[in-house]
């Protein structure tokens, strides 16, 4: 009996071996710990152990000699290095639906649990873990789970946490359980860093191009968060400071890359954090102010950052003392002052990829008790901006039919049409608006005899009309045309033109087609005088500096005409450069406001907004200053305004000479003292077709009421009609 038995295992084995093929190798943790591990202690109803998987550190849990599930060592897959500097070995038993459905806490070293926390708190948490849904945690970036943590042992639990997900989630995907796969390498593009890239050096742009990321969190969004825990304590617990109470503003950038360092440390201490850093090494710089730090001071004791966690995909970095580094001054300009400022090394064999998305995640505590604290988490995401980045030169492969490359091309278009059909359809509402208001004011051109008819009541509409374009196009919306759109645009025209990248901004498109439209039938004036927010914001501007009675200079008109060719030149200069440097254009594309005055609601740099608030003050005085002289996107759109198809503001043959009403009250200065309407800088106000029809101002218009009244009167005429200069008095029956 004892050698059939004998001849049955070495046939198990056997066909166990022909199977799955050797045995892995015997220097795993797990090879190592399983020997003394209790199936039954770490799943419900196991009763042994089966073989171990041939190519991954994973053994086979069984019950009544059926499979149920996995098991593995984290430790084995990711790093879980805590307090102590060693591992924290834990096992872990998941399903064929990846599901977790055992945890056990093996082996550690960490100080805080050896002598003040019970081991067996520490177990008790960790086999709460059974239930979760790796397949869930795929899905959201491994916070799908509520953390749970043990005051005094933040950084053991974390650790624990962060292996047990990542490490179930390599194991899921490698024996394809939940339905997860292995993450191909991508058939796309790959890309490195462009170590030739230049970043901008002050605080506010580099804000603006996504060169630091922020998080900020008030005293409201805190308190709201622990109120929504399940341990009501924490919300009985609420910070007593004002709701708006700035509790954290956390700003980060990834300033291993040699022109992000520089603009931010500055040449000599970026220089010497290239030093500091090993070969494939990286660095991130976090900043911050606010009531809690994102530092604390626990980690003196153990040398670990128990706050903060970088994590990308299946890659998670703690930060020890010894990665860490601190920053004593800011060298952008207009940095804000900061109650701390550090740097981080990211190591080489972490697994990083600078190129791709990452987060870094917070822990705020709270004490809700004599030594008792419950914790939530917040993310700061980060991308590193496309302009720091460049593709690298695929390996030639081999030549596609024409049949095949036709199929491929067909799909990534309709991948390129459903991506910005999806962004149109989340714009609908100001898709809706923006159509209401061109539609408007089409009707108001195409209408403007019988629009303009009550000058009081076309006054408001105009004062109105611009109030939604400020508000509601330019601040809400940010639909703010800019002379860097026509230089995309021409740079698309001469690398190969393509729609899909401008139907991705579903307003700057349509305002651009409008535009496309409106030169043609009105010039540029439909665009500068209407839709334009920062011409908005100077007119409505202007209209309280006189109602206040602030005194309005009229230019002498020689001095006026000599002026207008500035903002031409400023376009063509623009032009020229975008010619060689499209990136360099752009920065000298800031001689326009609207970024800072729009887009970013004067949040920037103070130069930024002196510049701004000089231009405005400016306007207060010279109605529409920048307007007139220094706009190169009115002067790009003033260079085809002849090209019109209809005149539609009418003239009297007496404009001009002798009458120079509409002149001297034109709001631009747009109209000639010989009478006649400069297209090039008329912005189609239509103050000039209110005075064409007023009874009251225009000279015409009188005179031919005085004259219509005298055919009608006869003789009886002069008893109402005095001097030929004075107004006329109709009596009224």
């Amino acid at each position: 009996m004892n050698i059939l038995q004998s001849s049955l295992k070495l046939l198990a084995i056997c066909a166990t071996m022909l199977v799955f093929g050797p045995p892995v190798a015997a220097d795993t943790v797990l090879s190592k710990l399983l020997p003394n591990l209790d199936a039954g202690e770490l799943v419900d109803g196991a009763d042994a152990f089966g073989t171990i998987h041939p190519d991954i550190p994973v053994v086979q849990v069984l019950k009544a000699g059926e499979r149920i599930g996995w098991a593995y060592i984290t430790s084995d897959f990711v790093s879980t290095t805590g307090y102590s500097g060693k591992p924290i070995h834990t096992m872990v038993a998941i399903d064929d639906a990846a599901q977790v459905i055992g945890v056990e806490l093996v082996k550690h070293s960490e100080p805080i649990v050896l002598i003040g926390i019970p081991d067996a708190k520490v177990k008790a948490l960790v086999a709460n873990y059974r239930g979760l849904d790796l397949v869930a945690e795929a899905e959201s970036g491994g916070s799908a789970h509520q953390l749970d943590i043990i005051s005094g042992a933040t950084v053991t639990i974390m650790v624990i946490d962060d292996s047990i997900v990542r490490a179930g989630l390599k194991v899921a995907r490698q024996l394809g359980l939940g339905g997860l796969v292995v993450d191909e390498p991508s058939a796309g593009p790959q890309f490195e860093i462009d170590l030739d890239a230049q970043a901008a050096p002050d605080w506010m742009t580099l804000e603006g191009d996504g060169t630091l990321r922020r998080l900020s969190l008030d005293v409201g969004q805190i308190n709201a968060a622990f109120a929504a825990m399940e341990d009501e304590r924490a919300g009985k617990r609420a910070l007593t400071e004002a709701s708006e109470t700035t509790f954290i503003e956390m700003q980060a950038a990834l300033v291993s890359h040699p022109a992000i360092g520089r603009a931010i440390l500055g040449y000599d201490v970026a220089a010497n954090v290239q030093n500091w850093l090993e070969e494939d090494d990286h660095a991130i710089a976090i900043v911050g102010r606010g009531l809690y730090s994102f530092k604390g001071s626990g980690y003196v004791r153990g040398g670990i950052f128990d706050r903060i966690v970088l994590i990308q995909d299946d890659v998670s970095v703690r930060f020890r003392d010894r990665m860490h580094k601190r920053i004593n001054t800011i060298a952008a300009e207009g940095a804000p002052v900061f109650a701390e400022a550090d740097l981080f090394k990211i190591p080489a064999d972490s697994g990083f990829d600078p190129t791709k998305p990452f987060r870094i995640q917070l822990l705020v505590q709270r004490e809700v008790g004599a030594i008792e604290k419950v914790f939530t988490t917040f993310d700061l995401g980060y991308q590193l901006p496309s302009q720091y980045i460049r593709t690298v030169a695929p390996a030639p492969v081999a030549e596609i039919p024409d049949s095949v490359a036709a199929v491929t091309s067909q799909t990534e278009l309709d991948a390129q049409q459903a991506l910005w059909m999806r962004i149109w359809l989340g714009k609908q509402v100001e898709i809706f608006v923006l159509g209401v208001m061109l539609t408007i004011l089409t009707g108001i051109f195409f209408f403007q005899t019988f629009a303009v008819r009550n000058e009081r009541a076309f006054y408001w509409f105009r004062i109105g009309f611009l109030t939604v374009t400020l508000v509601y196009l330019g601040w809400i919306s940010n639909a703010q045309l800019s002379v860097v759109n026509l230089m995309a645009l021409f740079g698309s025209l001469v690398s190969g033109f393509s729609w899909q990248a401008f139907l991705l901004d579903p307003l700057t498109f349509i305002l651009w087609f409008s535009v496309a439209a409106a030169l043609l039938f009105w010039g540029r004036g439909a665009y500068c005088g209407w839709l334009c927010p920062f011409g908005a914001l100077q007119e409505l501007l202007n209209q309280v500096a006189r109602k206040l009675r602030i005194p309005q200079w009229t230019l002498p008109w020689g001095l006026h005409e000599r002026l207008w060719p500035l903002k031409y030149m400023i376009f063509l200069g623009l032009f020229g450069v975008s010619l060689t440097s499209i990136e360099q254009a752009e920065r000298l594309a800031e001689v326009e406001p609207f970024k800072t005055a729009i887009v970013l609601n004067f949040v920037r740099a103070w130069p930024f907004v002196a510049y701004v608030a000089a231009l405005l003050i400016a306007g207060l005085f010279v109605e529409r200053f920048f307007c007139r002289y220094l706009c190169p996107l009115g002067a790009a759109l003033a260079i085809p305004a002849r090209l019109r198809m209809f005149d539609w503001l009418k003239r009297y043959k007496e404009c001009g000479s002798p009458c120079q009403t509409c002149a001297h009250q034109c709001p631009v200065q747009a109209i000639h003292p010989t009478g006649e309407i400069n297209p090039n800088e008329c912005i189609n106000c239509l103050h000039c077709q209110v005075l064409y029809q007023s009874e009251t101002t225009c000279p015409v218009v009188i005179k031919k009421m005085k004259r219509r009244a005298k055919d009608s009167a006869g003789p009886d005429l002069e008893r109402f009609v005095g001097h030929p200069n004075q107004k006329i008095k109709i009596p009224t029956t």
